[in-house]
């Protein structure tokens, strides 16, 4: 919507409150609300101030920001009591009245425009897999005498034994139908929010682990996807504090069981033209590969943001169709770049990134992987005479361009490799740093704490 229909909705609708959300540094929404009465059309040249700091990207001597509503995401909140309209804002720095280069929706707008710009593509087209753990209650605990976690579901298997009901076999949960899918009901209802929204929804379905599921979107430009990546969290934790559910989006909540990725589909198209659709293999063009190859390459870097958590690298681990090599394949869900082998139609040709998962900030993974995908396009990169496929068979044991192992590593080689992302000045090296420094406490954080396996392992030592 325009300006002039966001005051005519406001009308029509009689909404009652505003509320602006924004992105901070992780990827996490965070809002301001304002009483109709203090709302005016003002707010979108002028914005509202806030204190950046507590955002993680600005120091609190120059936290001070201006968030500004971008009324092409405006939507009626289905979650609040009184009627509230919501919309995703753009950070702008006060003193110089520009984007804020650090503000992650703004990251990932600006690469959009440079590839526009260069001429490689007119739209990027994103279509994200959103796998996620529906519990019915969580705890955990850490002290220095102290570690618990204990997790239980409706869908359970462990609990087949108290009541005798239906549950869900371990790792036997893919595409199950009630009841044995108890969450069938609660997936339909997300999803008819999510299309009432204008989040196109290709299909729900239950997915390997016990209460994991899966909805997956159809295809967005890349900016529209990493707003529904967050309305759709939003959704989802919302419908589920509705149930009395606990949602979770790690990448591994549970020991032994399925992890939550957030495959992305992705093409380019220019012209009308999908460009990634050609002859020359698996019905890919030359540019698709380019693209693939600069993903593969610079894949240990790109964790980086794709997977920016100790719990990432718990999922990344062979036998559980998580890729562990930077390689690609057809049809072969083992690789970290997959090529579709049931896409028959040109316009649809595509590429899937496997690798990454839902802890990410959409806003500067997507940017980061377009980034990457653009330098192979750039530098005529040939992933098959670079050695990153095509493979067949089970690529978690082939040994070949394996991925970071934790996240320690995987910073480690963005900091060493990020000169990819600095193409057109979009990412700046204050914040990659920034980023660099907060992960690496993360590791050493995690890195430090007793683990419960290491008891069982060596306490008779």
């Amino acid at each position: 919507m325009k300006v002039n229909e966001i005051m005519e909705k406001i009308r029509e609708e009689q909404v009652e409150f505003i509320d602006l959300k924004v992105v901070d540094l992780v990827g996490v929404w965070k809002h301001v609300t304002l009483p109709v009465s203090s709302f005016n059309e003002s707010i979108f040249k002028n914005g509202i101030g806030f204190d950046a700091s507590n955002f993680g990207y600005a120091t609190v001597e120059k936290s001070d920001m201006v968030m500004i509503p971008d009324p092409t995401t405006a939507f009626i909140d289905p979650f609040t009591e009184y009627v509230t309209l919501s919309m995703i804002c753009d950070v702008y720095d006060v003193h110089s009245g520009e984007r804020f280069n650090q503000d992650a929706r703004g990251i990932l707008s600006r690469v959009v425009e440079a590839v526009e710009k260069e001429g490689i593509a007119d739209q990027i087209m994103f279509g994200p897999e959103y796998e996620f753990h529906v519990f019915d209650d969580v705890s955990y605990e850490i002290t220095s005498n102290s570690i618990s976690l204990n997790l239980d579901s409706c869908e359970g298997f462990w609990n087949s034994g108290e009541t005798g009901e239906y549950y869900v076999g371990k790792k036997r949960g893919y595409h199950r139908t009630p009841p044995f899918d108890k969450l069938f009901d609660f997936r339909n209802e997300v999803v008819e929010i999510l299309e009432n929204l204008g989040i196109p929804v290709k299909y729900h379905h239950h997915e390997v682990g016990t209460a994991q599921l899966e909805i997956e979107t159809r295809f967005m430009n890349a900016l529209q996807a990493a707003d529904a990546t967050l309305i759709t969290k939003y959704v989802i934790r919302n419908v589920g504090l509705d149930y009395g559910f606990v949602v979770s989006f790690m990448p591994k909540p549970m020991y032994d069981e399925a992890g939550n990725g957030m495959h992305v589909h992705q093409f380019m198209t220019k012209e009308g033209k999908n460009v990634f659709a050609g002859d020359e293999l698996y019905g890919l063009s030359n540019t698709a590969l380019e693209y693939t190859c600069g993903i593969l390459k610079h894949s240990p870097s790109l964790l980086g943001f794709t997977n920016p958590t100790t719990n990432s690298y718990r999922r990344l681990v062979p036998g559980f169709e998580a890729p562990v090599n930077a390689v690609f394949a057809m049809g072969n869900r083992t690789s970290a770049v997959r090529i579709p082998g049931y896409v028959k139609e040109e316009s649809k040709k595509r590429i899937e990134f496997r690798t990454i998962d839902a802890s990410c900030n959409p806003y500067t993974a997507f940017a980061a992987m377009i980034l990457a995908g653009v330098d192979g396009i750039m530098n005529n990169m040939d992933p098959r005479k670079e050695g990153y496929g095509p493979m067949e068979g089970d690529i978690s044991k082939s040994g070949v361009h394996p991925l970071p192992k934790n996240l320690e590593e995987a910073v480690l080689s963005l900091k060493n490799d990020n000169e990819y992302l600095k193409r057109w000045n979009i990412f700046p090296q204050e914040l990659i740093e920034k980023w660099v420094n907060k992960k690496l406490d993360e590791h050493k954080k995690v890195s430090s704490i007793t683990h419960p396996m290491e008891y069982q392992l060596y306490f008779d030592i």
